[in-house]
């Protein structure tokens, strides 16, 4: 029988982990076109613009040019294991040529392979929050089954090119918010004021489903030694009082968010939400096959991004649809500090949610995104003070321990945004999530120069003592 560990094992794996949208930039160099995240106007989750010269994914933070020099500076924070995702439009720029863009093909080998040279492993996150445009615009949303062989198309390609070279797959980033007005359009290309737009979401869930279980698939076929893993959003849902009609409310919400989870641990639909499908007159299309396709490939791991909880009240069934200009939660808990940008900060909701993984799925599990969005200030002398970073780190740090000696199984760990870049919800460099500081501002303007914070020395040494200074 295995014991819990009294810390995290050796060979715990930290990192951080980014989007290819929200860092390379370089949005139509070599062959690239664009993709649904390069017309994303700013503002909270802030709609759809097509103007060429649109600021926030198109610049970026130019890492497409300053790859190796980031990467460097990651890996002399110790990082042994760095998270990315390859941008579709590099490889098929509208999803529909029968071969690759060699550019994009031989622009991830080399970042890939300089990862290696630095000691870093890497997670690849096969599709994360965008679409190639050409196939929005051709095929609509992710409810269109032609999503998938395409979707497989781009699998092939980047696996055989990449094996070895990969130690780690997701197939969907938080997969789960297909079904969350207005992040739908991020997560499966669905206009949130579809006219059925329930319908349309978890039609194209079914779709991903598939997908994901066609990846794992053939990643293991190709790759036996890499590990492929779900990815999912989750936040620690608390009734807003001990009265059952709220606990209960909680408890629907808590399955709403499972579904997703269970899908590709389990392999099967789980019998609650076929209730969820007849309330709502949902008619979810699936052909021979689909269900044996989802039984006979489920992943090896469970990774997940955790930023903060949430309260649902029974007089509030949906506060995820109360949309202000700071956050998605609806319901605030009085018994929690803030970040500025309104989101809850709650360490102990991390050792919940790693406590209720854990025991749902027994499974391992990775954390794939934490982190605190802040407004940070460089001084006369070039340093950055960001002492409320360090202790929003330390605090979620020492919660992952915690669950780890609690009998969790945590294998690693990568902080969101170890380098200052776009922000996906308000398309702001000002929102700052990173140890490293870029100095880029809202509107592009700067230098670009990178800064150690001082939460830099901090991550260097946890991982440098694999926690053991917490």
């Amino acid at each position: 029988m295995n014991k819990p560990e009294t810390g995290f094992r050796e060979g715990f794996l930290w990192g951080g982990a980014v989007a290819a949208n929200q860092l390379e930039g370089a949005y139509l160099e070599a062959g690239k076109q664009m993709s649904t995240a390069d017309i994303k106007a700013r503002g909270f989750f802030g709609g759809i613009r097509r103007d060429a010269d649109y600021y926030p994914t198109h610049k970026g933070i130019d890492f497409y040019h300053t790859y190796k020099e980031d990467l460097k500076l990651m890996a002399d924070a110790n990082f042994n294991i760095f998270r990315t995702s390859i941008n579709w439009t590099r490889i098929f720029p509208t999803g529909e040529e029968e071969m690759p863009n060699q550019a994009g093909i031989d622009f991830y080998r080399s970042m890939f392979e300089e990862c290696r040279r630095l000691g870093m492993k890497v997670m690849i996150t096969i599709s994360h929050y965008e679409t190639p445009l050409a196939m929005r615009d051709k095929y609509g949303s992710w409810a269109n089954r032609v999503y998938i062989d395409l979707y497989m198309k781009f699998v092939r390609t980047i696996v055989d090119e990449f094996k070895g070279l990969v130690s780690y797959w997701l197939t969907f980033n938080e997969i789960g918010n297909v079904a969350v007005k207005p992040i739908c359009w991020d997560a499966a290309a669905i206009y949130p004021d579809s006219d059925n737009i329930l319908q349309e979401m978890y039609q194209a869930a079914h779709h991903q489903f598939v997908a994901s279980a066609l990846a794992t698939k053939f990643i293991h076929e190709t790759d036996p030694d890499a590990l492929v893993g779900a990815m999912i959003a989750y936040k620690t849902v608390y009734p807003y009082t001990c009265n059952p009609a709220d606990v209960l409310a909680a408890e629907e919400e808590k399955r709403k968010e499972f579904f997703f989870s269970d899908v590709q641990a389990r392999g099967y639909y789980p019998s609650y939400i076929w209730k969820l499908f007849k309330d709502n007159n949902l008619n979810i299309e699936m052909e021979e096959g689909d269900e044996d396709i989802i039984k006979s490939y489920p992943i090896d791991f469970i990774s997940f991004s955790y930023y903060r909880s949430r309260v649902i009240s029974a007089e509030s069934m949906e506060p995820a649809e109360v949309i202000d200009t700071k956050s998605l939660e609806g319901v605030v808990n009085p018994y929690l500090p803030k970040t500025g940008w309104g989101w809850s900060v709650d360490p102990d909701g991390l050792r919940l949610a790693l406590q209720e993984l854990y025991d749902r799925y027994q499974l391992p599990l990775f954390v794939a995104e934490n982190g605190l969005g802040a407004t940070d200030e460089v001084d006369e002398v070039g340093n950055i003070k960001d002492d409320y970073r360090i202790d929003y780190l330390e605090k979620h740090m020492k919660a992952m321990k915690t669950a780890i000696q609690h009998g969790v199984d945590l294998f690693g760990y990568t902080m969101w945004g170890p380098i200052d870049i776009v922000s996906n919800g308000t398309g702001q460099m000002s929102k700052r999530y990173g140890i490293i500081y870029v100095d880029l501002d809202d509107d592009g303007n700067g230098t670009g120069k990178r800064l150690k914070k001082k939460s830099y020395d901090f991550y260097s040494n946890v991982i440098k003592t694999n926690g053991k200074d917490l």
